[in-house]
């Protein structure tokens, strides 16, 4: 069993076939994590949106709805949220239209639960940082501090400013990764859950020069979201404060 502290990462396990699903449950829970489980579309979505879950384990044919619909609308209200699809459903068309509707992985049944533990860690490291309730909570900027739970920006002269869920997910990853560079291909793909290979990271330079903005962060010195030539951007205002 793996040790996860106090707060495991919990994951929502939608699958239909109920000998499946318990399987998937106990092996999940016997690695850590803790458990939602739903049987039909509908449930599984209300689960995904209105949980703390992690991670989505989702099954494509679901009783209510297909899994591509539940996928889309989580992508929508939830893009940070991470989902593998569980399916029999191997064909290539299938796996391409998962993969494009921004499933972070694709398995096709029947599976072997150890490949499948590895690829449910691969797919939370990758996506931790934009994670609620993992990474800095606050951070110091000049003039002020960020609280990243409000989604709130407050100055020193009593101003605040509200960031978007888009904003503040991309500066937590920023300021999670304070002692390094980050290109615009790895902010796409853990922060847009995007396949950089597909889309333009112009997205990115138009999203940190909004967030200059509402940090008060002068575009011809910029001292909080430092750019790196020929890489991508810094966080540099200051240590992150948990």
């Amino acid at each position: 069993m793996n040790d996860r502290g106090h707060s495991p990462p919990c994951i929502l396990v939608v699958e239909d076939d109920e000998a499946i699903r318990q399987g998937l449950v106990d092996a999940l829970t016997f690695e850590g994590f803790a458990v939602l489980q739903a049987a039909t579309a509908p449930r599984g979505l209300q689960a995904a949106l209105g949980s703390s879950c992690a991670l989505v384990l989702l099954d494509l044919m679901l009783p209510g709805g297909d899994g591509f619909e539940v996928l889309k609308e989580v992508r929508r209200t939830r893009p940070e949220l991470p989902v593998i699809i569980l399916t029999a459903r191997g064909r290539e068309a299938d796996r391409v239209q998962g993969l494009r509707l921004g499933a972070d992985d694709y398995v096709v049944k029947p599976f072997s639960l150890r490949e499948l533990l590895a690829r449910v860690e691969a797919v939370l490291r990758r996506t931790r940082v934009a994670t609620p309730g993992v990474g800095p909570t606050e951070l110091a900027i000049p003039g002020g501090h960020v609280d990243l739970s409000r989604r709130e920006i407050r100055f020193d002269d009593g101003a605040r400013v509200e960031l978007s869920e888009r904003e503040t997910a991309l500066l937590t990853y920023l300021a999670s990764n304070a002692d390094r560079a980050i290109g615009r291909d790895e902010i796409l793909q853990n922060v847009w859950r995007l396949n950089p290979s597909r889309f333009q990271t112009r997205t990115i330079d138009m999203h940190v020069a909004r967030l200059r903005e509402k940090l008060r962060d002068v575009l011809e010195d910029p001292r909080i979201i430092l750019t790196v030539r020929g890489t991508g951007y810094m966080f540099g205002a200051g240590p992150a404060q948990a």
